[in-house]
């Protein structure tokens, strides 16, 4: 029998204004490739936004998001900001209150909740105050919430950004196996490329709202095609102008 397959996202011509400024510019692209995507692009080229219009957290100016076939509201969706807000309860709750909407009966609830913090190392912390935890397992929590509610499409916004190396080998490591999951669709927004290179199989580059490359992950970071991508990875890894060596030099860690 064969696995479910995610939704395509697709992006047509999206506008997002913010102070009168096109945030997006008429971005235009189609997400359908399992496994992990990643965003990249240098500052203010919308790569956030774009996750959150994904999400229908912003409505667009102008064009659409689409799931091909499917309304967005059938679409199960989980997004993993980069500062989790945390509530003021156990770190349990917060797992809790993230399936609410679903409705489920209590006892499902619950090893679920159970479930998902074994998964991500925090059964011990249980009945902690989420507050309390450190940077790296309030984000293994986030981790936790969308692992809890079995997402066919997880967005990630910088989700390591702010952790210690150790902390993130722990949170990439999740991300690989959520993305394992049948139907699931992982899209991450990041500026560590030697991230993107360890966890993206494909890659779609945004350049003052629009997009400018999308192919796989290796062939993108290796040999882009287009002048902004190109520009973009130059000015992030200046020890190298070969982008075949950026891609050689992320891969290897």
């Amino acid at each position: 029998m064969a696995e479910p397959a995610s939704p395509p996202i697709e992006l047509r011509a999206l506008v997002w204004r913010a102070g009168g400024r096109a945030v997006i510019d008429g971005l235009t692209a189609t997400i359908d490739s399992p496994g992990i995507t990643a965003i990249i692009g240098p500052n203010g080229a919308g790569k956030s936004v774009t996750l959150r219009l994904i999400d229908q957290l912003l409505v667009p100016d102008a064009g659409s998001v689409r799931f091909g076939a499917r309304q967005a509201d059938t679409v199960r969706r989980a997004f993993v900001f980069q500062q989790p807000g945390l509530l003021r309860a156990s770190v349990a709750a917060n797992v809790a209150i993230a399936l609410a909407a679903r409705r489920l009966p209590r006892t499902e609830t619950q090893v679920r909740v159970r479930s998902a913090l074994a998964r991500v190392g925090l059964a011990d912390r249980a009945g902690d105050p989420a507050r309390k935890l450190s940077a790296g397992e309030a984000q293994r929590l986030a981790m936790a919430r969308a692992w809890a509610i079995e997402p066919e499409l997880l967005l990630l916004d910088e989700p390591t950004a702010n952790l210690d190396p150790s902390a993130t080998a722990a949170i990439e490591q999740l991300i690989l196996d959520l993305a394992r999951r049948p139907g699931m669709k992982v899209v991450l927004v990041s500026h560590n490329l030697g991230q993107v290179a360890r966890l993206a199989q494909d890659v779609l580059v945004l350049h003052a709202g629009r997009a400018v490359e999308h192919g796989p992950a290796r062939e993108v970071l290796a040999h882009p095609r287009s002048l902004a991508a190109r520009a973009y990875l130059e000015r992030e890894l200046p020890w190298t102008s070969s982008p075949s060596a950026v891609a050689a030099r992320h891969a290897s860690g």
